[in-house]
């Protein structure tokens, strides 16, 4: 009876370590599935957030080879074909039994093409593939005297309006006047109201060989001469009104003609002039006197001795 008890015990016992393990092998496999959906939502909403990192406003767009690019050629199943090449100034590349053949302006695609294309004369159809192995086709040019001159390389789609968020200091150019020249003519003229006033529907992708031209700004004052308790030259900012810079020039004087003040404005070839009457400002509130000033701007307050 010892015995068989014993034996009883014993098994007894080992049934119940195998039931609990067996139980704990359940629990373990609970987890790692909860923690199998928990890494999958993570990996998918890290995914999510990439997505929204990356450029918008640039159409998607295949790479256009251009000059200095390497090239990879292959041709499957002919070895003696295949080969790696870099487009020189010229814009052509040298293809083993074809001689010379225009890459630039191309994209990889239009290129394999052509190439499958001339090499029937060599293979029976022919199974081309270019692989673009190293780019330096991949240039913009930003010059002008209002930014330091510089050469960006575009690694990955990018517009207009991301360029200019990356050019460090642009407070001394003429975005009124800075363009985009592409191919040598003006594609995008006057940058202001889309960098300052955020008209983002302005903005375009860049392309290779895209320059930029930011000229300086010439005037960044206000001028505020006449009736002015100190008749002085103002920094400008953006959205600085008339008043604005006639208090910071410590108001008018107590022979100042308030509803007499002019504002001159150069415009190109044109002068304009825009009068002011500040009375109706203080008096009825019509804020419409209140004008916007723009950089070298100057308000004139005339005197009166009545």
């Amino acid at each position: 009876m010892d015995g068989a008890g014993g034996r009883g015990v014993s098994v007894s016992v080992e049934k119940g370590a195998e039931n609990s393990e067996v139980h704990l092998d359940g629990q373990a496999a609970g987890l790692l599935a909860r923690e199998g959906e928990t890494m999958n939502r993570i990996v998918m909403l890290v995914m999510f957030g990439m997505l929204l990192c990356l450029p918008i406003g640039a159409e998607a767009a295949d790479y256009v080879i251009g000059e200095g690019d390497s090239l990879d050629i292959a041709v499957w199943g002919v070895k003696d074909l295949n080969v790696s090449v870099r487009v020189r100034p010229d814009g052509k590349i040298t293809v083993p039994g074809l001689g010379e053949v225009v890459a630039s302006g191309r994209t990889p695609s239009e290129l394999q093409t052509l190439l499958a294309r001339r090499m029937k004369e060599l293979v029976k159809n022919p199974i081309v593939t270019v692989t673009v192995d190293e780019v330096t086709n991949n240039k913009v040019y930003i010059f002008g005297g209002g930014v330091k001159s510089s050469v960006y390389q575009l690694s990955q789609r990018t517009t207009l309006l991301q360029l200019l968020c990356i050019i460090s200091e642009v407070k001394g150019a003429d975005l009124n006047k800075a363009y985009l020249l592409r191919n040598g003519k003006k594609l995008k003229q006057g940058l202001h109201d889309m960098l300052v006033a955020g008209k983002t529907e302005d903005d375009l992708p860049l392309e290779p060989g895209d320059v930029l031209f930011m000229p300086v700004l010439l005037d960044k004052n206000i001028y505020v001469l006449g009736a002015v308790a100190t008749p002085k030259a103002i920094e400008f900012r953006e959205g600085m009104k008339v008043m604005e810079a006639i208090l910071e020039s410590g108001g008018f004087t107590k022979f100042a003609d308030q509803n007499d003040i002019t504002v001159r404005r150069k415009k190109g070839e044109q002068s304009l002039s825009f009068e002011v009457k500040a009375k109706r400002l203080f008096k009825s509130g019509d804020l419409s006197q209140n004008i916007e000033l723009k950089a070298g701007d100057y308000i004139m307050v005339k005197e009166t001795f009545f």
